[in-house]
């Protein structure tokens, strides 16, 4: 029994010298995960309780431009024609050191319809005929221009699809029937106007005065190899 209680001090006696460094060990264990870990003197703490801030954004939401070279290139979007052209004259009078480059787009569609009948009362008579065909599908262009009293058989987004429409009125008997192109909004203009980065605050300061709007976007970055 007296062995059994000497031996059990003796344990307690070692485990405590051990503990202590005593023995030759550290006396804080994370000394020895850190001396096993790699370059751990440029260890750099950024938080202890909350998560590191997210980087902030640019000041008033503004869309970066994209720059190569100290240039910079951005672009002007969906810009009336009159509007494009006040800000080519901005551009060639005061940041000559800037080149625009301009491009329209038209959207368009296309259509089926029996020509403009020349009054209401013929139009109505022109859709009678064609509900004796079996055709319910149709539209009368009221509103003035050159095609008001036309009758409106159905609209196309590509031109295969409004001569396949076309064909199948023209089987139903719908002999008057036509296939034409209908532009389906005004066309509007972009401006991609590039040049130094050091004058592209000026130039945009300038332009958002001029058409307040209008405001750029980055232009799209062409990779190299791409066709």
């Amino acid at each position: 029994m007296r062995v059994a209680v000497f031996l059990l001090v003796l344990a307690n006696l070692l485990f405590f010298v051990w503990s202590r460094g005593y023995l030759g060990a550290p006396a804080n264990p994370d000394e020895r995960r850190m001396s096993l870990q790699l370059l751990a003197d440029q260890i750099r703490v950024v938080a202890r309780d909350d998560p590191p801030a997210p980087p902030a954004k640019n000041a008033g939401g503004e869309r970066k431009v994209s720059a190569k070279n100290g240039e910079v290139c951005a672009q002007w979007t969906d810009l009336a024609s009159t509007d494009a052209d006040r800000i080519e004259k901005l551009v060639g009078e005061q940041f000559a050191a800037f080149r625009v480059r301009r491009n329209v787009t038209e959207s368009s569609g296309y259509w089926v319809f029996i020509p403009p009948q020349g009054s209401k009362e013929e139009a109505n008579r022109k859709t009678a005929e064609l509900e004796e065909l079996g055709i319910t599908d149709y539209l009368i262009i009221q509103a003035g221009g050159p095609n008001q009293w036309a009758v409106s058989l159905g609209t196309y987004r590509t031109e295969e699809a409004a001569n396949l429409g076309l064909e199948v009125l023209r089987a139903k008997g719908v002999k008057s029937a036509r296939m034409g192109e209908r532009k389906t909004r005004p066309a509007s203009t972009t401006l991609e106007i590039s040049g130094p980065g050091g004058q592209a605050d000026a130039l945009h300061r300038a332009i958002g005065a001029l058409v307040p709007k209008a405001g750029p976007v980055a232009c799209k970055v062409k990779v190299e190899g791409s066709r």
